[in-house]
């Protein structure tokens, strides 16, 4: 590392080119504009072009290049499709954020095969697709991967069997990732705690259910999509470069769920 970096600018990413999953909103579309922000060139897909659009509009604003796929990643082999037109119209990559994922709440009786496994594709089969359509690059650039994850993952809540238990998969997928692709790729993860995202706009419209949400959290309020993006930057750059097979937890302090889903005991 250059002495006449400073620590500051080891937190830019200038000339690299970042791929980022459900970058239409929420947390992946503040990753795709901290990072066009801290120099990046950004590749965004999601499956509404229209949010698309803004997001491009507003990675262009920085100055940065910005390619837009509409897509569903759920497809395996759109992934594929991503990565290779990624690179044709910006030339390389070097950053990955796999950040598509998600389930909705079930009783445990309500849980099926056909969706615990549905689950699973969607939060960890997509991700393990995403990184290996683009291992040729990130090994040449020394690139590095950033998987989004859960609190979920490590803590148990009523409701959440199969999101939490793909999020715990993902997270020991990031594991594996990193110990696969040493050493010229960096892999790492984020454990996001409860976020104002779409998913949960539905529950923080209710203010009892926000103050719940905000007294179980020991920082005493919900985190914003920026929060997380903050730490995307930050494992995207070179101020990470010792940082590998890692995974970040950014949850306000959270131990438990924040919020008690309505199931019943048995």
């Amino acid at each position: 590392m250059s002495s006449l970096m400073s620590l500051l600018d080891r937190f830019r990413v200038d000339g690299k080119v970042a791929i980022v999953t459900g970058a239409g909103r929420g947390i992946g579309a503040a990753s795709a504009l901290a990072l066009a922000e801290a120099g990046a060139d950004v590749a965004i897909t999601a499956r509404t072009a229209d949010q698309l659009e803004e997001i491009a509009t507003a990675i262009r604003g920085f100055g940065r290049r910005a390619f837009v796929l509409p897509g569903d990643v759920n497809k395996l082999e759109f992934l594929d499709e991503f990565a290779n037109a990624a690179i044709e119209e910006l030339g390389k990559i070097d950053i990955v954020v796999n950040n598509a994922g998600g389930s909705p709440p079930a009783a445990i009786t309500d849980v099926t095969a056909k969706s615990f496994e549905a689950a699973f594709h969607f939060n960890v089969t997509t991700a393990l697709a995403m990184t290996q359509a683009c291992i040729p690059q990130l090994v040449e650039n020394h690139g590095c991967v950033v998987n989004i994850s859960s609190m979920a993952g490590r803590t148990a809540a009523r409701g959440l069997t199969q999101y939490g238990v793909a999020k715990a998969a993902l997270t020991h997928l990031t594991r594996y990732l990193a110990t696969d692709l040493n050493p010229k790729v960096r892999v790492n993860g984020i454990a996001v705690g409860s976020t104002a995202t779409s998913a949960l706009e539905t529950v923080l419209v209710m203010p009892e259910i926000r103050d719940t949400m905000i007294a179980n959290t020991p920082l005493r309020f919900i985190g914003e999509p920026e929060d997380i993006a903050l730490g995307v930057l930050y494992l995207s750059s070179p101020a990470a470069r010792y940082v590998t097979g890692k995974i970040i937890e950014i949850d306000g302090g959270t131990e438990s769920s924040t919020l008690e889903m309505p199931f019943p005991d048995f």
